[in-house]
């Protein structure tokens, strides 16, 4: 695209500079996605952006939760408001860029898409493929539909929508990336662009005809390729890192401490350094993450290394607005930076801090062991996926009433997919994860008259894979539960009573059980209430806290039915965000926790305002 000084009002760029109503506009920005933020927050998020002395605010946006179940539309969720989030990032001064998909990588569960998309007969991921492509028009034009009378065009905040994600890094199916351009084309007036990483071979790949080509990662060495690999006049323009990365997110069991520039004066300075370089030059940039707030539930994704990588609930990222939105010192290192390229005194100052809340120690009692809420039970002589079950996240219980003696090794399918819980009559056997690349053997010795039971967890599906990640395309490969056949010694085990357990909410459930719980017993819901007195506070920020599980091993927490996401003792996680905005003032607040493994008749907690990391032992690989 080649446009002039002349241009009509909207967004647009020539050779050098992008152009806002005509006069050169250097985007200033940073990534935040609103569905991983309470709603509540949003305006203190953007506020404290544009305090920060951006301009433009980066947002993915989640396919599978604004369309869990196909044709499920769910953008009337305030949590899937992407347009009152673009509307209140225009009233704090900001504007936007959309990065819709379908694919958006983001450490999020299969990288955005609905599980529902896997049961799609035929069906073949990030490509021309038809069936895919049907799904992914449908969607970007229900998007398209909710957003587009926001675009600058039509008085909005919204300057640029993004062609797929880093898509030259996975593959060169140009007939798909130039589909979805057209849908685009067809759906909105704003400039198109492609951001892939710095390289000849992600830039070619990821290159469309028509569409501005930028690259994310570092900028000295991605500007130069961009400028060398990408000759198509019409993909040239102004230079834009779409993704400077103020850090990295964490995985669960990685044995590394969180992901920080505290404690790190060098990577400050090579922050501080690049972003002159890039605003020194009136080159553009986005950081990557401002803010990356929380996966909550069952949210988070993984990467496929020969064993799977496990992003942790919290998307911290090491952000300069942290998991809770305080601003941290690395946001004013930032800010410091920005204000030698903007006009004096058109940055506004940053609010300050509000301090976390302290919560005292909550005892949390056994109500209900999690074998005793199945519902449903599907017969099946092989094992059903979770799919299959028409189920995206969550566990899956896998019953075989024994009738002749096995021995031997426990194989759940052709892996496990991605935690399995072995049981004999109740008893905990053993564990075999994949996020071992050697996980463990469970041997089993069954007679007949015996019950065994696997509980599979979901841990998180792919979100990423790459043309340098091997042959075995993770991506395309997103089933749990169990895949193939269960086999103990070279017994093929068949006859499997099977239940599905989403866990979108705990069980309704106020009485403690009386059944004494001992180390190897079944996953148990223990429950607790708390009261803040509060009443007066119009402020949900000043009840923010970090919650800490200090003796449980693994599982998920609710707090007034709301799921904060997953614990696990490995860490480096040990405390969960709790927004203020889902604690009830002066009332009583239910917290509910599934401990996967426990061992012991109470559980605690307690909200801390100095959140901890730490890694310890799995005890299930000690």
């Amino acid at each position: 695209m080649e446009t002039s000084l002349t241009a009509a009002p909207g967004f647009t760029y020539d050779r050098h500079s992008f152009l806002l109503n005509g006069e050169p506009y250097v985007i200033i920005g940073g990534q935040m996605d609103p569905q991983r933020i309470p709603p509540a927050y949003w305006r203190d998020r953007l506020l404290k952006a544009r305090a920060m002395g951006l301009n433009t605010i980066f947002s993915y946006v989640y396919w599978n939760l604004l369309e869990p179940r196909r044709g499920q539309w769910t953008s009337n969720e305030e949590s899937n408001d992407v347009a009152k989030f673009f509307r209140i990032a225009q009233e704090e001064g900001l504007n936007v860029v959309l990065r819709p998909g379908p694919y958006i990588c983001g450490e999020r569960e299969w990288g955005g898409f609905p599980a529902w998309l896997s049961r799609v007969p035929g069906i073949k991921v990030r490509s021309s493929n038809a069936p895919f492509m049907e799904a992914a028009e449908s969607y970007l034009r229900r998007l398209a539909d909710d957003l587009r009378d926001l675009q600058v065009t039509r008085g909005g905040p919204l300057l640029m929508v993004q062609v797929e994600n880093e898509y030259g890094s996975y593959g060169e199916d140009h007939n798909y990336t130039q589909g979805l351009r057209d849908i685009l084309l067809e759906n909105f007036e704003v400039p198109l662009y492609t951001n892939d990483g710095g390289v000849e071979w992600t830039l070619r790949g990821g290159e469309v005809p028509g569409v501005l080509a930028e690259i994310d990662g570092d900028p000295r060495s991605g500007f130069a390729a961009r400028d060398r690999y990408i000759t198509d006049p019409s993909e040239l323009g102004p230079l834009l890192d779409g993704e400077y990365y103020t850090f990295a997110p964490d995985f669960w069991g990685s044995g590394n401490p969180h992901n920080t520039a505290v404690g790190r004066p060098s990577q400050i300075q090579q922050f501080v350094s690049d972003l002159d370089y890039v605003l020194g030059a009136n080159n553009s940039i986005s950081l990557y993450m401002l803010h990356g707030g929380t996966n909550f539930g069952f949210s988070n994704g993984a990467i496929w290394k020969n064993y799977t990588a496990v992003f942790i609930t919290s998307y911290d990222y090491g952000a300069p607005l942290d998991e809770s939105g305080r601003v941290t010192d690395l946001y004013f290192t930032f800010r410091d930076t920005i204000q030698k390229y903007v006009p004096e005194g058109s940055i506004p100052e940053p609010p300050e801090n509000i301090p976390l809340l302290e919560i005292s120690n909550i005892t949390l009692s056994p109500t209900i062991s999690l074998f005793d809420t199945l519902g449903k039970k599907s017969v099946s002589v092989e094992p059903l996926t979770m799919e299959e079950l028409d189920q995206a996240y969550g566990l899956v219980l896998y019953e075989h009433k024994v009738t002749a003696t096995l021995q031997g090794n426990l194989q759940p399918g052709d892996r496990a997919r991605d935690r399995v819980i072995v049981y004999v009559n109740g008893t905990r056997q053993g564990v075999i994860d994949s996020t071992y690349s050697q996980p463990a053997q469970v041997s089993l010795s069954l007679q007949p008259g015996d019950t065994l039971q696997l509980v599979v967890e979901n841990l998180g599906r792919v979100d990423y894979w790459s043309r340098e990640s091997g042959t075995f395309v993770a991506l395309e490969d997103p089933y749990k539960g169990i895949v193939g056949n269960v086999t103990i010694g070279s017994k093929v085990v068949s006859g499997w009573a099977i239940y599905s357990l989403p866990l979108e909410e705990p069980p309704a459930v106020s009485k403690a059980g009386s059944e004494a719980i001992m180390t190897g017993s079944p996953p148990v819901f223990f429950r607790g209430t708390f009261r803040i007195n509060y009443e007066n506070s119009t402020d949900p920020a000043t009840l923010d806290t970090f919650l800490e599980v200090p003796d449980g091993v693994k599982g998920n927490v609710w707090v007034n039915g709301f799921n904060l996401g997953r614990y696990w003792i490995v860490g480096p996680q040990q405390s969960l965000y709790l927004p203020g905005t889902i604690i009830r003032p002066g009332e009583e607040n239910e917290i509910v926790i599934l401990e996967l493994e426990p061992n012991g008749d109470s559980l605690t907690a307690f909200g801390t305002a100095e959140r901890r990391w730490a890694n310890y032992p799995d005890p299930d690989y000690a």
